[in-house]
Order: C-alpha cells, then structure tokens, then sequence
C-alpha cells in the first residue's frame, strides 16, 4: 500500500519577471507549498478555470505580458475563489480599484512579507 501524500497547499504566482517569479516560486516552495506560475494574466486565468478551488494564495504584479493586468486579473480569481487570499504588486500607485479583500502591496516588499502571508492563506 502507498503512503498518502501530506496536503500541500497551493499557490499562484503570476509575474512576467522571470528573476521575481523564480524568486517568490522558490520561497513559497521551501514553505512547503506547491507553487504553479505563469507569465501573463492569459495563463493565469486558464490555471483558475481548471484549479481555482484549489488555490489558497495568488500573488500578482500589475504589469504582465499580454492583454489583462494584474488588478484585472484579481477580479477574475476573487470571482472564480473569493475565498482567495489575492496579493497585487506594484511599483506605482495603483489606477484601478482592487477586489473586496484583495491587498496590495507597493514594490519593493520583503521576502518575509511573503512568508507571512503565505502563512495567513494556509490558515484562511
């Protein structure tokens, strides 16, 4: 008989920077979680269609490659989970409104911010 695999919880990383999304990739995976990122709002919002039950985190920049920011794209998680715990980035002033309980986060921010929240989202 196999062993059960603990619960992993599960993140979303969306960032186009590949050094950041590396960065927060490997810091949440040292926490224990299991990480899944993308580069654009495009392919996030196709990781929500299939998963987004799934989630208990999503961190995204507002500046993406493609079509769809970041703020957009947290409309569309809290929409799809809105039990999500949304954290947006940026290095400017936000021009959009976020989703009721979505944060925001100025640039830059510290790894141990990270660390926290992944923490507050396991316990959510």
């Amino acid at each position: 008989m196999g062993q059960a695999e603990p619960f992993r919880a599960t993140a979303l990383i969306v960032e186009d920077d590949a050094m950041q999304r590396e960065m927060l990739c490997v810091l949440l995976e040292e926490s224990g979680y299991q990480v899944i990122q993308c580069d654009s709002a495009e392919a996030a919002e196709r990781v929500l269609d299939k998963s987004a039950g799934v989630l208990c985190l999503m961190l995204t920049d507002v500046q993406l490659a493609g079509r769809m920011n970041g703020v957009e794209l947290a409309h569309v998680a809290k929409h799809r989970n809105p039990n999500l715990d949304v954290v947006v980035t940026s290095g400017r002033p936000l021009k959009q409104p976020l989703p009721d309980g979505a944060k925001f986060w100025a640039k830059p921010w510290a790894p141990l911010d990270v660390l926290r929240e992944a923490e507050i989202a396991q316990l959510s």
